[in-house]
């Protein structure tokens, strides 16, 4: 696999039972880049152990003043020294590849599970995790599988020098190899003491991260409640945290670095003694001693080597356990989809049987539901995706589930629209070319969601850059430049120009005033005409206009009808559709405090 190749045609199934296995998943996935550079990296460290020998045979010559001996040893260490050039530059060329083609498998998974799960994913992980395992986590696990082969190359050459010393001085050759191995083994019970602090630094800068966004994001509320102190204030001591984290784990680092540097300094003393020692015995000749110094000088670059591929791995375990955590999600309830290319879906009624909602095809049809949580859920249902914890099946559309289905057709089939739709950053134009039909346009998506204000609102900002042309207009990130029903109604205008067989539209109007959200029902009710339409929601303007009403409670349905019978014969919708409380059937709610205004808001 080449760079150039990339991306990979097919990212494989992952390995998700832990972290520690997909790591070996990935790794077996590319044995192709793993033996070139094991190969390359092997022929550098010989190389480079090769040298020692050279100039042990150089400085030999010198003493014994033969100039052709010198040259043959000359002529020897050029053309080492060129080995070790092609070398290191193919190994350098092998395992940066081998990172990057780990790190973009990693991401084309990761990638292929947002898009499998759609907004089910941040409700069952938190954005800051997703972000934290697609960006930096990516990078860790890229880091362990590119310096594996160099550390597999590095002990082959470390054995092959301490096997070489044996054959040539067996005291000197045993000191050595147990002066190695305990170099090495010195680090191994500082590793999980490494581990948790690194862990727990990362869990800090997550939480600090995830603060530091949901700040952002509900600046103008803070703002507008007087609590960007309170917010401060609390991010201060999340990033006191990780300063703390960090420099906690730092320590333990520099200890391993500090022991990295004694313990291999310890070694190459006793091994200057011990060879002097043996050449004033006439034991070892000069250029013998000099080979065998530069031999236990070229083991304390293979010993870093090691520390190196410590660490990668102790950052990659728990980099990989986040991956898993994302990768292990699921959109099955228990079977796999159906296999093949996606066919075109079936066309009749959307029904849950878990609740026993029914909502006819070519209708309107509103959700009541007092609970905010069992709506969430029954939403999830419907786009495709089984109830948390399995324990209810998805959606039928047409009596076949939907999560049985291929994920292109289950798309094609039902779109569901969340609470809090995201916009994207870039154009309108760009926000509006999504995959449709082609029986909606663009400019009757716009109307029908009455997206007028945000269009004069875009038109202004265009002023004098793009022509006053709205559709050219930049829209910030989540389209914070716009007011929230402006947002509400272009994320509305967005899903109605995919024209899908079935739509699913949670609170689409929460955030617009009276008089455009009845304008918006009647835009909505004349566009999908024919079409399914499931609208939650407990506005009475967006009910007095559905096809057909269907009341939840606990759970499941009390009962269907017009919006007008069911406001004369049953009290419970009654209830919360005019928002009564114990107080009496005509008394409003008690007002919300400012953070629970504030919390609604955000």
């Amino acid at each position: 696999m080449q760079i150039r190749d990339l991306p990979h045609a097919d990212p494989g199934d992952p390995d998700v039972r832990s972290g520690f296995r997909f790591l070996v998943w990935l790794f077996r996935r590319q044995l192709g880049g793993q033996a070139r550079a094991l190969m390359w990296g092997t022929l550098h460290m010989s190389g480079v152990a090769a040298l020692p020998v050279a100039m042990g045979l150089a400085v030999q010559a010198v003493v014994d003043g033969s100039g052709r001996r010198l040259a043959a040893a000359g002529l020897v260490m050029l053309g080492v020294a060129v080995t070790v050039a092609v070398a290191d530059t193919m190994l350098h060329r092998a395992a940066v590849t081998n990172w990057i083609t780990a790190a973009a498998r990693v991401q084309q998974l990761l990638a292929r599970r947002t898009a499998e799960l759609g907004a089910l994913l941040t409700r069952r992980v938190a954005a800051g995790e997703v972000v934290k395992v697609s960006t930096g986590d990516v990078e860790k696990i890229g880091w362990f599988v590119e310096s594996f082969s160099r550390f597999a190359a590095a002990a082959v050459a470390t054995l092959g020098v301490c096997a070489g010393l044996v054959v040539f001085e067996p005291g000197l050759g045993l000191l050595v190899g147990a002066g190695v191995a305990v170099v090495v083994l010195t680090v191994f019970p500082l590793l999980p003491a490494a581990t948790r602090r690194a862990d727990r630094e990362r869990a800090r800068s997550g939480r600090a991260t995830e603060l530091a966004s949901d700040t952002v994001a509900g600046l103008r509320v803070l703002r507008g409640i007087g609590g960007e102190e309170l917010f401060l204030d609390r991010y201060r001591r999340a990033s006191q945290e990780v300063r703390a984290a960090s420099v906690h784990s730092a320590r333990m680092w520099a200890l391993i670095d500090a022991l990295q540097v004694v313990a291999p300094g310890l070694l190459l003393l006793t091994v200057v003694w011990q060879g002097a020692q043996l050449a004033l015995a006439d034991r070892l000749s000069p250029g013998e001693l000099v080979t065998v110094y530069g031999a236990v000088m070229f083991l304390m670059f293979p010993l870093r080597l090691f520390q190196e591929a410590a660490m990668a791995f102790t950052f990659s375990r728990p980099s990989a356990r986040r991956a898993v955590r994302v990768l292990s999600l699921r959109r099955e309830s228990g079977a796999a989809p159906a296999a093949g290319s996606a066919g075109p879906p079936p066309s009749g009624d959307l029904t849950d049987p878990a609740s026993g909602l029914r909502a006819a095809q070519g209708r309107l049809t509103a959700v009541v539901c007092g609970d905010p949580d069992a709506a969430e859920r029954l939403a999830e249902r419907l786009g495709g995706h089984p109830a948390r914890g399995g324990d209810a099946p998805s959606a039928e559309l047409c009596g076949t589930p939907l999560d049985l289905l291929p994920l292109e057709t289950a798309r094609a089939a039902v779109l569901v629209q969340d609470k809090d739709p995201v916009l994207l950053s870039g154009t309108l134009t760009g926000l509006l070319d999504v995959p449709r039909s082609g029986r909606v346009t663009v400019s009757q998506a716009l109307e029908a969601a009455r997206c007028g204000d945000a269009l004069d609102a875009l038109a202004r900002a265009a002023a004098g850059r793009d022509g006053g042309d709205p559709m050219r207009a930049h829209i910030t990130e989540r389209g914070r430049s716009l007011s929230g029903g402006q947002r509400q109604r272009l994320a509305l205008a967005r899903s109605l120009i995919t024209d899908p067989q079935v739509l699913v539209l949670d609170e689409p109007t929460s955030a617009v005033d009276s008089h455009t959200e009845a304008s918006i029902a009647e835009g909505v009710r004349e566009l999908r005409a024919g079409r399914t339409t499931v609208v939650f929601t407990s506005s009475p303007l967006l009910l007095d206009r559905a096809d057909e009403v269907v009341f939840l409670q606990d759970g499941s349905v009390a009962a269907a009808g017009t919006h007008q019978d069911l406001l004369a014969t049953h009290p419970g919708y009654r209830a919360v559709v005019t928002r009564e409380t114990g107080d009496g059937p005509g008394t409003p709610p008690s007002p919300a405090g400012p953070l629970a205004f504030a919390q609604e808001t955000a």
